[in-house]
């Protein structure tokens, strides 16, 4: 049976493991590479006991594969591993209603995602454009009176390309930040290239997010589009989507 995965964080309980009787000693890092050789790993957490139980840890594994977390299930209950005493470990079968919320990856776990089930060579990324869309905003300080504040904005559209599978998506990402003194170079350097780094990285996550990965049995990959809301930059020319974002930046100037 194939499995479907997509760009955002794993919230399902098969995909999430319970360990009990751990051994404190080196448990996370001994954790990842003994789980990890079952697939992908999102998070390894590992948590004391509390004070009114025995002494010792346990850990939540989640994997992005609800059949790579049954495996590593079945394969690792009651084994000792790495440790002296035998492990328990568990599919969760219940989570609180908050951990539910699903959230998109962030652009780094979406490169891991993809490397993996695609390969390194599975996919591009290329940024079509990276605006800055700064402006002032007008603040009144009791004792300062009427002062300006500069806001670094940025906003990014790229592109990710699936040769194999003849596949092309873009996302849009926007950041911000304000300046503290807009006089100081060093400032304006560093937070510039953390906004541009934080744009580009949220326009990757967001052209991820229209991508579902559909994993055989025997391995292979199948790669779907999700058509939605923003389908539309997808169909734009590039001197089409640069307009509309510069439409955009005027707009918000404008209004600001």
């Amino acid at each position: 049976m194939a499995e479907v995965l997509d760009f955002r964080v794993p919230a399902e309980s098969s995909k999430t493991l319970l360990l009990c009787g751990l051994e404190p000693a080196g448990a996370e890092h001994s954790l990842y590479a003994a789980f990890s050789e079952f697939g992908l790993l999102y998070s390894v957490r590992v948590h004391k006991n509390a004070a009114i139980a025995q002494p010792g840890c346990y850990a939540i594994v989640k994997f992005y594969s609800a059949r790579d977390a049954s495996r590593a299930q079945q394969a690792c209950k009651k084994q000792r591993l790495f440790q002296k005493s035998p492990l328990k470990v568990f599919i969760c079968t219940k989570q609180r209603v908050f951990q539910q919320q699903v959230f998109a990856l962030s652009s780094h776990k979406c490169q891991e995602l993809a490397n993996y089930y695609l390969g390194f060579n599975g996919w591009s990324s290329r940024i079509i454009t990276l605006q800055n869309i700064s402006g002032f905003d007008e603040e009144y300080e009791e004792l300062g009176g009427l002062s300006q504040r500069q806001c670094l904005k940025y906003l990014c559209a790229l592109e990710v390309t699936l040769p194999n599978y003849g596949i092309c998506t873009r996302g849009i990402g926007l950041a911000e930040a304000q300046l503290e003194n807009s006089q100081d170079s060093l400032e304006f350097v560093t937070k510039t290239g953390r906004v541009q780094k934080l744009a580009v990285g949220k326009a990757l996550s967001s052209a991820f997010q229209k991508l579902l990965l559909i994993v055989l049995e025997n391995g292979k990959v199948a790669v779907e589009y999700i058509s939605g809301q923003e389908e539309s930059i997808d169909s734009l020319t590039e001197e089409e989507l640069k307009g509309l974002i510069q439409r955009f930046q005027w707009e918000l100037n404008f209004f600001h």
